[in-house]
């Protein structure tokens, strides 16, 4: 009787053994296996969300053809108590382990959002109230709020914010976007002053952006960019007037339409560098990391003067003659009669 007994257990032991190596390979055929998906597919993992949910949802969908499995799969090493919510791209051809393992690993979808040199803060804020994958909750705030709500309040915003893509998941709100645009810019400008070359007429790094900020708006061709900040360092250093029109538009705002008047130059703005010597008080644009440098590193020449050609360059001069007749050649189309020349007093 006894030797029947140990008999019958030891093929129940046998069969647990069979039934249980049958039921781990059959797991690990299925983990291994592509999902039944002929594209790739979005899905989004709530905040609160736990793992059998996720794979109800998944199966619902048909991302997955059994649950059971994973369910098994997730209990077994763990893996079930660390899936992250966010927004996920499960590409067609991915297999069921590869599933789990991006749940946890938190490699949510990314989107991107590009502040591009030369914009204004303006511009920067339509572009972030209008982005459909950020939490917006400054739409209602004017820019001093805005300030505030970034943690630097009393700070003017315009140039603040350093051109470049960027990549977050949804769901990032305006204020953690505008931050890291931010901090990206102190860093860079920090990184730049602390490199820049001997001898400038600029007292601070925040008078550098200023003059960045006018260098990018400026500038057609990149490889212009650094005889064009020589032109505005060489003026500053004579304690000549800037002249430059980007700065007059900027101080127009909303009354600018296209084109600069003679009374606009006329008109008496902060802004206005024809009638007022020195820098503006802010920046007038977001100067990218080029232009800072640019900036920071001018050109060595003796011009003082530019005029446009046409096609995106400038002819650049160092003597008013010289100038007055780039300006006969590129702007009045070689036909001689009286204009208004740049020859300021040096105040």
């Amino acid at each position: 009787m006894s030797k029947r007994i140990v008999k019958l257990g030891l093929l129940s032991v046998i069969a647990v053994v069979f039934v249980a190596g049958w039921w781990w390979l059959s797991l690990n055929q299925y983990l291994d296996e592509p999902l039944p998906l002929e594209e790739n597919y979005s899905y989004e993992l709530k905040p609160g969300s736990n793992y059998i949910r996720v794979l109800n949802e998944l199966n619902q969908a048909g991302v997955i053809s059994d649950s059971r499995y994973l369910r098994w799969y997730g209990r077994l090493t763990g893996k079930a108590r660390h899936i992250k919510a966010g927004e996920y791209i499960i590409p067609a051809g991915m297999t069921a382990r590869q599933l789990v393992d991006m749940l946890i690993s938190g490699k949510v979808r990314q989107y991107a959002l590009t502040l591009v040199e030369g914009w204004n803060f303006r511009q920067v804020m339509e572009a972030v109230h209008s982005h459909p994958s950020l939490e917006h909750t400054l739409q209602e705030m004017n820019n001093t709020a805005i300030m505030e709500r970034l943690g630097h309040p009393g700070e003017h915003p315009e140039g603040r914010f350093l051109p470049d893509t960027y990549h977050f998941p949804k769901g990032l709100s305006d204020v953690a976007f505008l931050k890291r645009a931010y901090d990206a810019m102190a860093t860079v400008l920090a990184q730049e002053w602390e490199v820049r070359a001997v001898g400038l007429p600029l007292e601070t790094s925040y008078e550098a952006l200023i003059l960045a900020s006018i260098v990018e708006k400026e500038t057609g061709l990149a490889s212009e960019r650094q005889a064009i900040a020589g032109v505005f360092v060489r003026r500053l250093e004579r304690r000549m007037r800037l002249q430059t029109d980007p700065t007059v538009i900027y101080g127009m705002g909303e009354r600018y339409k296209g084109n600069i008047r003679k009374s606009d130059l006329q008109q008496d703005t902060p802004y206005n560098t024809y009638r007022r010597a020195g820098l503006p008080p802010t920046p007038i644009a977001m100067p990218g990391r080029d232009a800072i440098h640019a900036t920071l590193h001018p050109d060595d020449s003796k011009n003082i003067y530019f005029v446009a050609r046409g096609d995106g360059s400038h002819h650049f001069s160092a003597t008013l003659e010289e100038h007055n007749n780039a300006v006969i050649k590129y702007q009045l189309k070689g036909r001689k009669r009286p204009f208004s020349s740049y020859n300021p007093p040096t105040n």
